[in-house]
């Protein structure tokens, strides 16, 4: 049986293989030739902001990279707004807007936090190698600030101001749920027609159609200590009881359903010689739907009762981040505007989903139009080997212009 997950991503596929059948309409000259010129600086904006830790947390280094975006955005003449992430996170969220004489809403996102620790950009700065430029963040997320103000000094340019509104929505703390920012999001998604998520474009010159939600599965285990030597019958070894938790509950995962269950972070135990009396762990749960996550919280407080060591008590806990974006026909219309748009320069754009969550989940949470993976083409996000391809910049800057100006006339 074809479960759920697959059909989607066999759609998603047939979308992408269909790309743009027609002849390809003439490229708009004035944006290519504006997205040309802005390149050299956007390299260079590019590498400055990839070689300033900004991990989740780094509340200098955050403020560092938002100081940057806000003197860009200030020389464009946007009305600049910093929101605190307080009490869930640390930093500033950037709200910048700017106001023109049309009927359409845009809402840009792009997050400033990476996953990295202080002192990963200054072992391995931002370089480019073979037509792949490199460094900590540089495809998730720095590209996708990068690219939102290209675009927004390319409308510039030309002088384009026939929409309502064009907010770009800067985030401190995407990588790690979004808790700081998602009243903020999902406020700013209702007041505006559309959003455009500016993450990493795919592996294949794609964007991004639907996304798994996303959750955390945590499992406390109490036992007892004792003598590992002398006495180790009278205590209740947690860790073993945890081991045994993290096995069976990691069955509650359905492939069939798309539904992953990983256990990623273990804690237990300090002393070699004695029995541990406490155990946790964490694990990262995806699911393409609601209701899956509703299936493994009642189901895994059922299956947590099925214990290995006596007298020891569990706890299991669900706690949902990320709320699934999924597939819908305004998710498919928009997609197809960006295929032909990208059309106009001869290239074809797929489309697919990814396990991965983010912002576009929260705006299309609150039933907004929402597109996503509209930055750079860039892969191996969260590891040293991330890179974002050099040459994928001017065609990007392009899609992303183009779908604000027709977007902003209300198209």
């Amino acid at each position: 049986m074809i479960g759920p997950w697959r059909s989607l991503a066999a759609a998603a596929l047939m979308l992408g293989a269909i790309g743009v059948a027609a002849a390809a309409a003439e490229a708009n000259k004035p944006i290519l030739d504006s997205a040309e010129r802005h390149k050299p600086a956007a390299i260079k904006l590019w590498e400055r902001l990839v070689n300033i830790d900004s991990g989740t947390g780094d509340a200098e280094g955050l403020a560092a990279v938002g100081a940057v975006a806000i003197e860009e955005l200030k020389r464009l003449g946007a009305a600049v707004e910093t929101v605190p992430a307080a009490p869930a996170a640390v930093g500033d969220n950037i709200v910048a807007s700017l106001s023109g004489s049309g009927k359409g809403k845009v809402l840009l996102i792009a997050h400033m936090d990476t996953v990295f620790a202080r002192g990963t950009a200054a072992a391995r700065p931002f370089r480019i190698a073979d037509g792949r430029a490199y460094g900590p963040g540089v495809s998730d997320d720095k590209a996708g600030i990068v690219v939102a103000l290209a675009v927004l000094k390319i409308l510039d340019d030309l002088k384009f101001r026939d929409y309502a509104r064009i907010t770009l929505m800067l985030n401190t703390n995407e990588e790690t749920g979004s808790r700081g920012s998602r009243a903020l999001i999902e406020k700013l998604a209702r007041e505006h027609d559309v959003t455009l998520n500016l993450e990493g474009g795919r592996v294949g010159d794609g964007i991004t159609i639907w996304r798994k939600g996303s959750g955390t599965l945590k499992v406390e285990v109490k036992g007892r200590a004792s003598h590992a030597g002398a006495t180790p019958e009278l205590g209740r070894n947690a860790v073993m009881e945890l081991a045994h938790q993290m096995f069976q509950l990691s069955r509650l995962a359905s492939a069939e359903k798309g539904t992953t269950i990983n256990f990623t972070v273990i804690k237990g135990g300090d002393r070699k010689n004695v029995i541990p009396d406490f155990a946790e762990a964490d694990a990262d749960v995806r699911a393409l739907v609601t209701e899956e996550f509703d299936r493994v919280e009642r189901e895994m407080a059922v299956v947590s009762q099925k214990k290995f060591i006596p007298d020891t008590e569990v706890k299991t806990s669900l706690i949902r981040t990320f709320p699934a974006m999924t597939q819908n026909a305004r998710t498919d219309a928009l997609a197809a505007m960006a295929q032909r748009i990208y059309g106009e320069l001869g290239k074809t754009l797929t489309l697919g989903g990814s396990g991965g969550a983010a912002d576009s989940s929260l705006s299309a949470g609150v039933f907004k139009p929402t597109l996503d993976g509209l930055s750079l083409i860039g892969g191996n996000a969260h590891t040293d080997r991330e890179y974002a391809l050099v040459d994928s910049m001017v065609p990007r800057f392009y899609l992303v212009t183009r779908m604000v100006m027709e977007l902003g006339k209300g198209k």
